[in-house]
């Protein structure tokens, strides 16, 4: 193993996020030309977490599960810091919990907490998931007023973690914006996959009660950036259909069918506020008691031993930033059947994907739906409707996401350069997990299902970006 150890200044690579209101955490990684391997870069800026105590802690952010050991997540003025947070070690240690893979390059940003003085840390690596750990390098002298980047050159085969150790006296280093930039899949996973854990229990489960939404100050707004419908109102739902029902879930925005048993499609935003990690994944399945009165309730156990997962449309991962965000993921009306592997497989992977993206500087607008009849679940046969026929089996399931920097004016700020993919997945459980396999154009999304995505764009923008598909990098 090689390290090649270069400082590089934080006046060269940090920007000034004056007269920001979101925060940018990294540059973006420009689309990969013919033949160049597919790159990743996925930024830990410790935004999305409060640890206000040196207590020794796993605790869970963005890029996974760390350990902070006489360490915590500062805010002061006396923090350096690349936004509003930074870690601030004392004699300890910050170890990741989790492995990288492909890693070419480890960027640390680092410097002096407050008026303390001079001291030293260390870089270590584990190539053995965190059983042994080898320093890299020498012990990196703290003498920075200021963050730095140090900038890590990595030569590993495998799967590698870090840990930072601190081992002189009470003087404080300040740690933030560290960046995994590699090659193929890093195989950080940002967020609890959703998969379903109450799927064919050995004994039937007790029918969790109903419940309505619950409406925190994390909701995203009504309109304008960050609402969940910026983009449109694919199928013109409305308050009077009972088959194409507009609710606005605060969370997100969804058409229902009520003859289904499912929505028609569902659309929501996702920045760094959503995944902040405030709350841990509830499973709290329940009915939604917010339908009319003469629509079929679904219930926590309608999906019971049919051999289809509870599958999310708003993922349980992209609402982490209370107990109410994360509970509106989990009401039934969320819900349809997906087969295991189809849900567990190339939408858990593709759910990551955008979160990832997330994490490297950039907001997207999903709109996730369904259409057909007929799924391959467990069984291994063709079902159409479960829950003695009053929840229907989609045939196939398919998103569009639209992928731009954070910043402000989402609406105007999306051209013909906009990056947007799309996927659409046959609803079977023999399904190729690449979920890079399943990507077509919006326009082929429009066809099967007869919906206008994104009309809120210009129509000479929606021409361009709605006929190109992506290449998944």
């Amino acid at each position: 193993m090689r390290i090649k150890h270069l400082l590089i200044y934080s006046s060269l690579i940090i920007f000034s996020l004056a007269g920001c209101t979101k925060q940018i955490v990294s540059e973006a990684i420009e689309a990969p030309i013919e033949n160049v391997p597919v790159t990743y870069k996925i930024t830990e800026n410790f935004e999305n977490v409060t640890k206000d105590k040196y207590l020794a802690s796993d605790i869970n952010i963005s890029t996974g599960s760390w350990n902070f050991d006489d360490a915590l997540v500062g805010n002061l003025a006396a923090d350096l810091k690349n936004g509003q947070k930074s870690v601030r070690l004392r004699t300890g240690s910050m170890t990741m919990n989790f492995d990288v893979s492909g890693l070419k390059t480890l960027y640390i940003s680092h410097g002096k907490f407050g008026n303390d003085k001079d001291f030293s840390w260390q870089l270590l690596m584990s190539e053995d998931g965190g059983t042994t750990f080898t320093q890299l390098g020498k012990d990196i002298e703290e003498k920075n007023t200021k963050l730095v980047t140090d900038s890590f050159q990595i030569e590993a085969k495998g799967k590698v973690r870090f840990q930072i150790r601190k081992t002189s006296a009470t003087d404080r280093v300040n740690i933030d914006d560290i960046v995994f930039k590699g090659t193929g899949e890093s195989g950080i996973i940002v967020g609890a996959p959703d998969t379903d854990p109450g799927e064919d229990p050995s004994t039937p489960p007790a029918t969790t009660p109903s419940r309505d939404l619950i409406v925190a100050a994390d909701a995203q707004p009504l309109a304008g950036d960050d609402s969940n419908a910026l983009f449109g109102n694919p199928s013109a739902a409305n308050g009077l259909s009972s088959d194409n029902f507009l609710l606005d879930m605060r969370y997100y925005v969804q058409s229902y069918s009520s003859s289904r048993g499912t929505p028609n499609w569902v659309s929501w935003h996702l920045d760094p506020k959503t995944i902040t990690q405030v709350t841990k994944r509830l499973d709290n399945f329940a009915g939604y008691t917010g339908l009319p009165a003469n629509f079929y309730q679904v219930s926590s156990t309608s999906y019971y031993n049919s051999g289809f997962d509870r599958g999310h449309n708003c993922p349980s991962a992209d609402r982490t930033s209370s107990t109410a965000a994360n509970g509106a993921t989990f009401l039934m009306n969320n819900m349809i059947p997906q087969a295991p592997n189809n849900n567990q497989g190339p939408w858990a992977d593709f759910e990551n994907y955008l979160r990832a993206q997330v994490v490297s500087g950039n907001e997207v607008y999903i709109i996730m739906g369904s259409y057909g009849v007929g799924g391959i679940g467990k069984s291994g046969a063709v079902s159409t409707t479960i829950d003695n026929g009053k929840v229907t089996v989609p045939g196939n399931v398919w998103k569009v996401a639209v992928i731009i920097r954070n910043g402000d004016g989402d609406a105007t700020r999306v051209s013909t350069s906009t990056r947007v993919i799309a996927l659409n997945t046959p609803n079977i459980n023999t399904i190729d997990k690449d979920w890079k396999k399943h990507i077509i154009t919006v326009r082929d999304i429009e066809k099967a299902t007869g919906y206008n995505l994104l009309s809120a764009l210009p129509q000479g923008i929606q021409d361009v970006i709605e006929m190109k598909k992506d290449a998944g990098n």
